[in-house]
């Protein structure tokens, strides 16, 4: 009798993050494209909102920006999985800004500077964020997610190039990508998720954790100045 080598929790996770993009009905034809084309990178992160992983996460984008320092327009993602845990669609938020809080902190430390090509400040249209002097579209995952192409069965944070969908725009094939995606949503759930806006129409961390934010909703991230000497 043979017996298989049991996966390991990260192993599992990635197993079924990766089933789940691969699902029929996961709307985002962009994400399917990347795991098709072995272009996403999957990095176990631990507990969400820890300090431990800010410091794996920065040096795992650091080093994806290095992969992928011209990555065109086939889509590309990096994919931090976290512990599996029962969070509700605030606490979840709450947690995915403190992560990339921390995250920036520590990046700063380690003398980053935020691309320039995008706004720092979160109530500005212009805003992304930013690791190693790259800008990146947040998507948050989550198994509590009221959306359920958001409801992914590990938390996840997807870090996606911004400057992939400004390329897209340019090649004119970002606005029929984002109507699939749209229509592949409307199928899924019966309606469009309202926090989601045409690229550059509004802030993008309204999207960031995919909870429905009110209209006077306010973002706790403050961008930190590098300190000098």
């Amino acid at each position: 009798m043979l017996l298989s080598t049991p996966l390991s929790p990260s192993a599992v996770s990635r197993r079924a993050v990766s089933n789940y993009i691969s699902d029929a009905s996961f709307p985002c034809v962009g994400a399917k494209s990347a795991l098709n084309k072995d272009r996403v990178r999957f990095v176990p992160a631990g507990i969400l909102g820890s300090e431990d992983a800010a410091r794996a996460l920065v040096h795992g984008l650091h080093a994806f920006s290095e992969e992928f320092a011209s990555p065109g327009t086939a889509p590309v993602s990096f994919i931090a999985m976290f512990d599996p845990v029962a969070l509700d669609e605030l606490t979840f938020e709450r947690l995915l800004w403190r992560q990339l809080a921390d995250m920036h902190a520590y990046d700063v430390s380690l003398g980053s500077s935020w691309d320039d090509s995008v706004s720092s400040d979160p109530t500005r249209n212009e805003f992304s964020f930013s690791i190693g002097g790259r800008a990146f579209f947040v998507v948050g995952l989550h198994p509590g997610a009221s959306r359920l192409a958001r409801r992914a069965p590990v938390p996840c944070l997807v870090f996606n190039f911004h400057g992939q969908f400004e390329a897209l725009k340019a090649t004119g094939k970002y606005q029929s990508m984002q109507e699939s995606i749209r229509k592949r949503d409307v199928a899924l759930q019966g309606s469009v998720n309202p926090v989601l806006s045409r690229f550059g129409d509004a802030s993008e961390a309204r999207q960031y954790s995919g909870r429905e934010v009110e209209a006077d909703w306010g973002c706790p991230f403050h961008r930190q100045e590098a300190h000098h000497g």
